[in-house]
This record gives C-alpha cells, structure tokens and sequence, in this order.
C-alpha cells in the first residue's frame, strides 16, 4: 500500500535502517593497505559490501564489510545483495574529528540522486544503497603479559623497532593498545589494559643492527648464572603430592568452578571408630584432598577385617592383631604420604559403664575423657563410627559443647542414616536453650510442612528423637546383636555419603548453622554448587532408595540439651562419672524423660511409652529405637 504523507487517514511509512557489520578480516586488511599501500594517502577509496535477507528473526538488518571489501571484481556470497562505497581513512585522530561529516553525506546523497535522475540505477540497481565508512586506522595491538599500570611488556619492544624500521617514513607516531586479559573473581576482565601513543625513531630501512639488551640478571640483580634445585621434583613423594589433587583441580576448571577446595582440604577431621565405616571414610576424606586425620579405636585388627575393611590386610591380624587406630593412620600415610594421620588407641567412656571399680580404673577414665576432649578441641569435623549407641555419647556432648560438626554414620543390616548434629551457637550470641521444646514424635509423624527452613542451630542431634538414655546395649546380647551386621556394600554407601554430607557444608556460606535440605527440596535450586545440604540421609538398601528427613533439636535430649551441656560444663568429669556409673535413668531424670514416662503412662494406661519399639537394625544391637532412623 502506499503511503500518503500528510493524509490524516494513512500512517506515514517507516523504515530500519542498517547496522554496520564489520568483520574482523576487514580491519586486518584495512592494516595491511594502510601500512604498505596507503600509508599517508587520505584519497577517498572505492569499497565494496553486501546485506542478507535470510537472517532469523529478531536480528538487525546488517550491511556487512569482509576482507575482501578493497577488491571491487570480488564475487559477493551467494544469496546476498552487493551494496558500493567509499572508504575515508584519516591518518590523524584530529582529522578524523574534524572531517565535515555533513559535507560527505550530501556528496553521497548527490551521487545517488544522479544515479536516479540519469536513469543510471536502473541498468545498475547497485548505486541505490551506496555507502560511505569514515576511519581513523593506525593502532597497533600486543597481547601484553605485564601487571604493571604505566609500562608494556617486553613483546612490544621488538614490534617498535619493527614498524619504525618499515613506517617511520609515512607514520610519526602510532598508537598501542596493550591487551591484559585477567581473571578477577571468577570473570575475565580487560578493564587494566592500557592504549598510549608512541613516537617512531627514524630508522627507515637501516641496515645496522640496533644495540641489543636481554641477558636475565639473577636473584642479586646481576649478570651471572642463576641456579635451579630440581631436587623436589623428583622426590617421589612430592610428585605425589602435586599428583592427588588432579581430579579436584579437574572438578574446579569447568564443572564446580565456585568450588572452594581450601576450606576441604585445610579440615582437620578426627574418626572416631576405625572399622568398615572409619576405613571408608578416611578413604573418601584422601580423595576429597583432606590432610589432617584422626582415628581413635580400642580394638585390634580380627581375621574378619580386611575383607571389609580396605585399610588392613591379612598379615594386620597375626600375633593377636595390630591395634587398629594406629594401623589405619600408618596405612594412610603408605597410600599417601603427605597426609598427617595419626591414630590413638584408647576407649571412650559411655553411660551405663561403670569406672569406679578401683581408683586406677577411675584414672584411666579421666584420662580418656581428657584426652577426648583434647583431641575434639583440635579438629573441626568429629564422625562418630562406632558400633554402640552409648559409644557415641561423650563425643556427642563434648562436640557440642565446643560447638564442633558432627557427623553421625550408623548402619543396620541394610539400612543405614548419615546426619549432621544441629550446631549449637556461641553462648556469647545470646542464644539461650537452642533446644526448642517440641513433641515427642517421629518427623515423618509430624509432616514435611513443620521441619521446613530450620537452621542448623535448631537440627536435631543423634539422640534427640530418642526417649530413653543410652545404656549398655552389649549385656545379655548374643554375638550378631553385639556387633554391626550389614550387607557388604552399606558401609561403603553411608561412608561416602558422610564425607558429601560435609563437604556440602562446608561449602555452604553458613556452614554448620546452614538450613537443613530436606527430600522436597530436591527439585528447588541447590544452596551450593555441589547440590543440597541434609540434616539427615536414610537408606533402604532393600529398596534402593534415600530419604532426607529433617528433625528439630529436643529440650529432653540426653545429649545435646541446655541440662546436659550446662551440667557438663559446670562440673566436667564429677558429672560424667555419674552418668558412667548409673543406670539410663540418672539421665532420663536430669532432662525430664522420667516425668515424661509417667505422664505418657497416665495418659495411654500403658507401662511403655508409645514411642518406644525394639529396632533391631539400629547400630547392629537391638535397642530403644531412634527416631533420627
């Protein structure tokens, strides 16, 4: 339809204009006519460019200059329309200014009118959409390996002494742009790189060689030999060091870039319990690039080990066996020796287990407890591995006491739970009890809704869903209820899972305190770049299938409550002889579990209250079942 102008009833037709497209083999061409051809000439030059009409949509209407622009006999690609021009090249900035820019679009506009009113574009429609391209084209640029803010690297020497040689007849002056292409924070960045303009010496075609400087001084600054000592990189266990970290390294350069592998591999991490589930961490722990391990274990190394667990071998069980703590640390340093592993052989005080048979008995206990203290103060991550649940309880508190990550791995015949204990905060913050009262129930009891964004100060601990106090889980028990009987490969499962569950943490940016993922979260966008961050982990072998359950922190918990933790700290050791000493009941009346019997027995007309059941899969011994499975 045509358009009308100035009849109120039709729109005025309007129309997109191009978008020049310059390719990078024109400016090189560009270069090359500029410094062998043209080089001082400003005379207008014919060119030659094309437009598409094929483009997707969305796209600008391009008019497109190639390398081969300065050749006018050049075919133009097929499907696309030639457009002519003119190309004014200035050799100076100032000119470049100061060219009439009015005067050169009225020529052109002249040329093409001519065309029309001659008749000329219709033999040769080709003159309609002429163009002209004004320029200013002598920058010389080097990939400059400097730092520094005012001066170029040495590339740049050598290219000076280059174009003064050839140029220095036609060019005064050229301009440098020195390239920098860094990485900062992640992004690269070319915001450093500098542009200055250099004077050219006249050296025009000399034949003499210019004086010639290079020679590297040496550490003292002077021109003599400088010596190199290769001697560490061929030290074995130096290649090895720099040889482990191939597959994080790997990891961190294009799949997990925001990684952060220091705060891995700087972890000081202390096992507790060496057995199928130690060996299997400790392993996962050297593959993730931890240095600093810990085993603390009172058994020896039995002909049933090695099978399952990877860190012995048959000749660990001759002579009554090696002292498994201590074998696993030096096995640890055979597979790699720059871990700093170390391995303790001693016991771990439990409820139920009376030390006060005789003053050395008593003795020996408080220096297991100061040692235990001890060892938890001096590393940032505690794994409790054991086979017991009462085993478990000293380094429950004593972590939470000294507000350490705590991650819990317990296995059943073929089911297994891996979690991380809620972490308290610092008294100093002013948290008071972050152990919030709430029902005594199981969490899939309770519904997903309730345990939704909790932070980790207010997670749950290994004990807190439990209503009865540990005690001795062994006595009266045959020889599969005293030890862990699994399928082969559960250790393994729940060992490497205890290892992800902490690194996860660690990458998180709150650590410990971050907010427990549970399994609605798993189609949610991740709070780290490895993925969700659990309180627990529960695996049905069986069915080949994790849940991850959140459960909040109990004021009853005989472990990590305000009562606990503020008698523990009040009276230390006073307070965790009676605790070994006595029945399961010294505790359950301390938190309030008692009067909680009694008002369940009151309420349902039952000795047994409702949320205690027999759970033979529970840490290998039947017992009192934890909710946290």
């Amino acid at each position: 339809m045509a358009a009308v102008m100035g009849d109120p009833g039709l729109s005025k037709l309007q129309f997109a204009p191009f978008s020049s497209a310059l390719d990078v083999g024109f400016w090189h061409e560009l270069t090359q006519k500029k410094l062998n051809e043209y080089r001082l000439d400003e005379a207008p030059k014919d060119i030659k460019g094309y437009y598409y009409n094929g483009d997707s949509a969305g796209l600008p209407a391009r008019l497109t200059l190639e390398f081969s622009a300065f050749d006018m006999n050049a075919p133009t690609p097929a499907h696309c329309c030639p457009a002519v021009g003119t190309l004014y090249n200035t050799n100076t900035l100032e000119a470049f200014k100061a060219a009439d820019k009015k005067l050169l679009l009225e020529q052109a506009a002249n040329e093409i009118w001519e065309s029309i009113r001659s008749g000329a574009a219709l033999d040769n429609p080709v003159l309609l959409n002429k163009f002209l391209l004004l320029t200013f084209a002598i920058t010389v640029g080097v990939y400059d390996p400097c730092n520094l803010a005012q001066y170029p690297g040495w590339p740049l020497r050598n290219f000076l002494v280059l174009a003064a040689h050839r140029w220095s007849s036609s060019f005064q002056s050229v301009e440098v742009l020195c390239f920098r292409d860094r990485t900062l924070q992640g992004m690269r960045d070319v915001t450093h790189s500098i542009i200055f303009e250099v004077k050219l010496p006249e050296m025009a075609f000399s034949p003499d060689c210019p004086k010639a400087v290079g020679w590297e001084k040496n550490q003292k600054g002077g021109m003599g030999p400088r010596m190199v000592n290769l001697s560490e990189c061929m030290d074995p266990k130096r290649l090895a060091e720099s040889s482990v970290d191939l597959n994080l390294k790997l990891m961190c350069w294009r799949l997990v870039p925001t990684l952060d592998l220091d705060k891995v591999v700087s972890v000081k991490c202390l096992l507790l319990g060496a057995g199928t589930l130690g060996c299997n961490v400790a392993r996962t722990l050297m593959g993730w690039g931890v240095r600093h391990i810990t085993f603390v274990d009172n058994a020896k190394i039995s002909y049933s080990n090695p099978v399952r667990q990877p860190l012995y071998e048959f000749e660990d069980c001759l002579v009554g066996g090696k002292p498994k703590a201590l074998a696993a640390a030096d096995r640890l340093q055979k597979i790699f020796p720059g871990v700093n592993a170390r391995g303790f052989n001693m016991s771990i005080p439990m409820p139920g287990h009376p030390v006060n048979f005789s003053s050395v008995t008593l003795e020996q206990a408080r220096r297991d407890v100061e040692r235990l203290e001890q060892l938890v103060e001096g590393h940032d991550v505690v794994f409790l591995l054991m086979d017991t649940r009462e085993s478990r309880w000293l380094p429950a508190v004593i972590a939470a006491s000294k507000r350490k990550l705590v991650i819990n791995a317990a296995l059943g015949f073929d089911t297994f739970v891996v979690m991380r204990h809620g972490l308290k905060k610092p008294k100093q913050q002013g948290a008071g009890d972050l152990c919030p009262s709430h029902p005594v129930a199981p969490a899939d009891l309770l519904g997903p809704s309730l345990f939704a964004n909790i932070p980790g100060y207010k997670l749950g601990c290994y004990f807190c869903n439990d209503v009865v106090a540990p005690g001795d889980s062994t006595r009266d028990r045959t020889l599969d209820q005293q030890c862990t009987v699994s399928r082969p490969g559960l250790a393994m499962i729940a060992g490497a899972l205890a290892v992800e569950l902490m690194v996860s943490v660690l990458q998180h940016p709150e650590g410990g305190y971050a907010i427990a993922s549970s399994s609605d979260d798993r189609m949610n966008e991740p709070p780290t770049s490895l993925g969700l961050v659990p309180h627990q982990i529960r695996g049905f072998l069986s069915r080949f299938d994790n849940v991850l359950p959140v459960s909040l922190a109990f004021d009853k918990c005989t472990a990590c409550s305000s009562k606990v933790l503020d008698q523990y700290e009040r009276e230390g050791f006073n307070f965790l002889v009676k605790v070994f000493n006595s029945s399961h009941s010294f505790l359950e009346d301390l938190t309030g579990l008692t009067l909680l019997h009694q008002e369940t027995q009151a309420a349902e007309g039952t000795r047994v209250p409702a949320l205690v059941q027999e759970d033979p899969t529970c840490c290998g011994a039947t017992k009192p079942v934890c909710h946290n499975y």
